[in-house]
């Protein structure tokens, strides 16, 4: 059994449930759990030693799409690829990427899967939860090869090749629930619990106004018998309430979750911004959760406000969205729209905002074992240098990390006592080949004459 010995200038635990900065210890780890933090220098197969670090408990990213994301990235910015200055959900993404699936080999789905750990890895988390098309099966490939802790949620929609029309709503083009479900129950056979146990299933009915009532009633069933999470998209725009407003009775996507039993403390619901105070009052007395992803709004011109969800007591975690896989940049973006969508410096404070992406995330997926440095626990770990120039002087590590730090930081990524990234560099593959071959399979989608009319429209 290996150990490995890591010494903080500053470690982020726990005393009598809240967070805690310790200074000059170091976290031992035993096989795939910590085994004690401590002040004197241990014996150790591994030991790190370099001053300045923080060590973390290992970030979670309970919401990430790898190859979408890709997809728009650089094309979709300052407004380019929006019709009528709406969404490019049902206009790009989804389309692209039913595309990019079907002319994809099995190797540059490979390519694109492995360029996507990468990043997610280089950029903090060790536990990752990744809503895709269920033709890109090569995350869990990746994932299981990679060493990243991943929650795999191959979508199910009631139609998969769901369309906005001129007027924004999505329209339906025949059945595919029945479908989806058992090819997520094939899924689910195969992967579950592999990689001792870092592979695991999420449910995750695409949104609600992709997923009929049968098929969201189906996946919530089959997702409790199971015990996996289940999440979704709600309320991620305005056009998206009023479908769901005029198929269902009035009801919002909040309401119509409810209504049909989704709505729990199992529940990771995406975004959630088009959502009104009432429902996010049914949401924080239900137990779900918000996974708030700014940034990706932001380039849209849109709050997704951090603060609004969590003061209105509806648990809140931070995902990326896929778009720009550093979770401290994420982190960043949360506390600064949050401060000003409040016009208020004293919302979305640092040790929330960290808790936000270690132990209250943890607890959303049901994990008492990560987001926490203590003897048993995971040994899941993120270790960031805080002695770059930008970081010094330090006075409050914490606000340090929120305000200043980004993934240039990230030190030190450890997943169940492997140790992933050392010195900033992925320890287990040739970066700059896996960046290039999933590159170039994301442009062979892009030459395609659909998707540069996505892009110029």
């Amino acid at each position: 059994m290996t150990t490995t010995a890591i010494f903080g200038s500053h470690v982020l635990a726990e005393q009598d449930g809240q967070p805690v900065v310790l200074r000059d210890r170091w976290v031992i780890t035993e096989g795939d759990r910590i085994a004690a933090i401590a002040t004197g220098r241990p014996k150790a197969d591994i030991v790190l030693d370099a001053p300045g670090r923080f060590v973390l408990p290992g970030l979670l990213n309970l919401h990430n799409h790898c190859f979408s994301e890709a997809v728009a990235r650089t094309h979709t910015e300052d407004g380019a690829g929006r019709k009528s200055n709406g969404s490019i959900v049902y206009t790009v993404l989804l389309p692209l990427t039913k595309t990019g699936l079907d002319i994809f080999t099995a190797e540059e789905r490979m390519a694109v899967a492995r360029m996507g750990v990468l990043q997610l890895l280089k950029g903090g988390a060790t536990t990752v939860m990744e809503p895709f098309r269920n033709g890109l099966g090569e995350m869990f490939d990746a994932a299981l090869e990679m060493g990243l802790r991943f929650y795999g949620a191959p979508y199910l929609f009631s139609t998969a090749d769901a369309k906005a029309d001129a007027s924004g709503q999505v329209v339906y083009r025949g059945d595919d629930g029945a479908a989806d479900l058992d090819a997520w129950n094939a899924l689910h056979a195969r992967w579950e619990g592999a990689g001792n146990g870092r592979i695991r299933l999420a449910m995750s009915p695409h949104a609600t106004d992709t997923c009929g009532p049968d098929l969201l009633r189906a996946c919530a069933a089959r997702a409790r018998e199971l015990g996996a999470p289940i999440t979704t998209h709600l309320a991620q725009s305005r056009q998206e309430v009023d479908t769901i407003g005029q198929r269902h009775g009035g009801r919002t996507p909040a309401e119509y979750l409810d209504w049909l039993g989704l709505m729990g403390p199992d529940l990771l619901a995406a975004h959630c911004i088009a959502s009104s105070d009432s429902d996010l009052a049914l949401m924080a007395a239900r137990g779900a959760t918000v996974l708030n992803c700014p940034r990706v709004f932001a380039r849209g011109g849109t709050t997704a406000a951090f603060g609004r969800f969590a003061e209105a007591g509806v648990r809140t975690v931070i995902g990326t969205d896929g778009y720009n896989m550093d979770l401290l940049g994420e982190v960043n973006a949360a506390a600064m729209i949050s401060k000003i969508a409040a016009g208020r410096p004293d919302v979305a404070g640092a040790p929330e905002l960290i808790g936000a992406v270690t132990r209250q995330a943890a607890r959303a997926i049901g994990r008492e074992d990560l987001g926490v440095i203590a003897a048993g626990a995971k040994a899941d770990l993120t270790v960031v240098d805080l002695t770059h120039p930008h970081l010094q002087p330090l006075h409050d590590p914490m606000r340090a990390l929120v305000w200043l730090a980004n993934r240039a930081n990230i030190d030190g990524v450890m997943v169940d006592g492997r140790l992933l990234i050392q010195n900033g560099h992925f320890l287990a593959g040739d970066e700059r080949a896996i960046t290039r071959a999933g590159a170039a399979a994301i442009e062979k989608l892009w030459a395609l004459p659909e998707a540069q009319a996505a892009f110029n429209s």
